[in-house]
């Protein structure tokens, strides 16, 4: 792995892979949350802070929730299941197919993590035929976070 992919994530890296995608529109959302999409749907946004997503110390709201799609259910629960992954869920996305991650937290992922997570996002909404000709570009071996 190039060394720039094994350094630890930055929320600067999300909107850089993010638009590193092709085909990609950005949203202001509210607030000034970014939402990135691919043919009108998104694959990775920005959440406003949310009544089901709080410190349990504290019950404040977490204000750095990142959202980031995937490809199933079962990619989900490896996600989310693994104890060290920094990747949770709450019971208003059960069913559905996305991750949340705080921002806080991103270091915790590499760079090429980070790429994996958001390549997955951005095809698992991408067309079909946009899908195909981005994996036929990119075979495994050469993107970032794959080997």
């Amino acid at each position: 792995m190039p060394e720039d992919e094994s350094r630890p994530a930055r929320v600067e890296d999300v909107h850089e892979l993010a638009l590193a995608m092709p085909h990609v529109t950005v949203y202001p959302g509210t607030e000034d949350k970014p939402v990135y999409q691919v043919g009108g749907k998104s694959f990775v946004f920005f959440r406003n802070p949310r009544p089901d997503a709080v410190d349990p110390e504290t019950g404040e709201r977490y204000q750095d929730v990142i959202v980031f799609w995937v490809p199933s259910e079962g990619d989900k629960q490896a996600l989310v299941q693994d104890e060290t992954s920094p990747f949770f869920t709450t019971p208003h996305f059960d069913g559905h197919r996305s991750v949340l991650l705080r921002a806080c937290r991103i270091g915790e992922l590499t760079r090429g993590e980070l790429a994996e997570i958001i390549q997955d996002a951005w095809l698992s909404r991408a067309s079909a035929r946009r899908a195909r000709a981005w994996l036929d570009e990119h075979p495994p071996a050469t993107r970032p976070g794959t080997s």
